[in-house]
């Protein structure tokens, strides 16, 4: 439920409105829309007596919320969530660039790595230290040498870095050492650790899951945003279908659905997306084109020697193709994002 303010209410009308909306058991959740200011309700809406609210002054309106989840969603915040990762801005009109290596696999890997991504005008460092893989006997990640070592090649280039936790134990570990926590797609539906992830003040990378509708997707971020984490990143990062001729399926259909329903920045993750590296400039390309806020793609100077992931890492030459590909549809793509954003915000309240 969200209770829209007449353009005339004063401070005391809207301090009535809050107290009414607390002394209920609710929490009050206040947010900018481009017109109007709005207060959304959170919690036991059970007493909650709309007509009751419909007559407080200054009340313009009080509209139900179907939608299972509240906080991700536009209707409780219109405003498109900027979130700034030193001086980095996911969510903004420029569209971010994550790269870097499946797993960091050594201190020299790492740092020329990281040398090229910055050399590139990459926005954020990608690695892995704590690898979920399918089988017991794969790379496991190289654990907190590992994390050192991404922090270390960060700093030297100026690159924010992103890095995933597995457990909450992983939290601690890694804070130090990480700007971003990501939460791979096999823990998008790991509660105590979204929970755990929500006390937190970092931005959280939240990766879809393999079979996770729309739904499901924004009702996880619901986890980390309901205690008090508002930087939540969302990341399409392909589902599994009945294809065989890539790793998984890219849904760029959730891009644009995403973008209309809630206000979280998204991302997209083509090397998980296809797994094969020849597939992942052009659909890099498609999911900005489709409105994504940046994307994150893996890099590493010799894909035939990675430890895990070789088949859909780019090279460093490939990996300039792309930036140049993206280059000569940058201006196109910064004019749809412009115009996407302003249209998506207008027709909220």
């Amino acid at each position: 439920m969200i209770v829209v303010l007449k353009d005339s209410a004063t401070a005391e009308n809207v301090q009535r409105v809050k107290d009414y909306i607390i002394n209920k058991g609710a929490q009050v959740h206040e947010s900018e829309g481009i017109e109007k200011k709005i207060i959304g309700i959170i919690g036991n809406k059970r007493e909650m007596d709309k007509t009751a609210l419909s007559a407080f002054p200054g009340v313009e309106q009080v509209i139900s919320i179907l939608e299972p989840y509240k906080l991700s969603s536009r209707k409780f915040h219109p405003k498109n969530t900027i979130i700034d990762v030193k001086g980095v801005l996911i969510g903004g009109t420029e569209p971010v660039h994550m790269a870097g290596p499946c797993s960091v696999e050594s201190e020299a890997q790492i740092f020329e790595i990281a040398a090229e991504v910055a050399a590139k005008g990459g926005h954020i460092l990608r690695g892995g230290v704590f690898k979920p893989r399918s089988s017991p006997y794969s790379f496991q990640g190289m654990g907190v040498e590992g994390a050192k070592w991404l922090y270390e090649a960060g700093k030297a280039h100026d690159l924010p870095v992103v890095s995933e936790v597995m457990e909450i134990n992983d939290i601690e570990t890694l804070y130090d050492y990480v700007d971003i926590f990501q939460v791979g797609a096999r823990n998008m539906q790991h509660f105590k650790l979204l929970k755990a992830l929500g006390k937190t003040d970092k931005p959280v990378l939240l990766k879809r899951g393999m079979s996770a509708t729309l739904n499901e997707f924004l009702m996880s971020a619901e986890y980390i945003l309901s205690e008090g984490n508002e930087k939540v990143i969302l990341c399409e990062r392909g589902i599994r279908t009945f294809v065989q001729h890539t790793r998984n399926t890219f849904d760029v259909n959730i891009v644009p659905a995403l973008k209309n329903l809630s206000h979280l920045p998204i991302l997209v993750d083509p090397s998980h997306a296809t797994g094969k590296t020849e597939l992942v400039s052009p659909i890099t390309l498609a999911g900005l084109a489709a409105g994504a806020d940046g994307f994150i793609i893996e890099v590493h100077p010799r894909p035939y020697e990675a430890f895990s992931d070789g088949d859909q890492s780019l090279d460093f030459d490939q990996y300039s193709q792309l930036l140049s590909d993206l280059n000569i549809l940058r201006e196109g793509i910064l004019t749809l994002r412009k115009q996407k954003l302003e249209k998506v915000e207008l027709e909220c309240i």
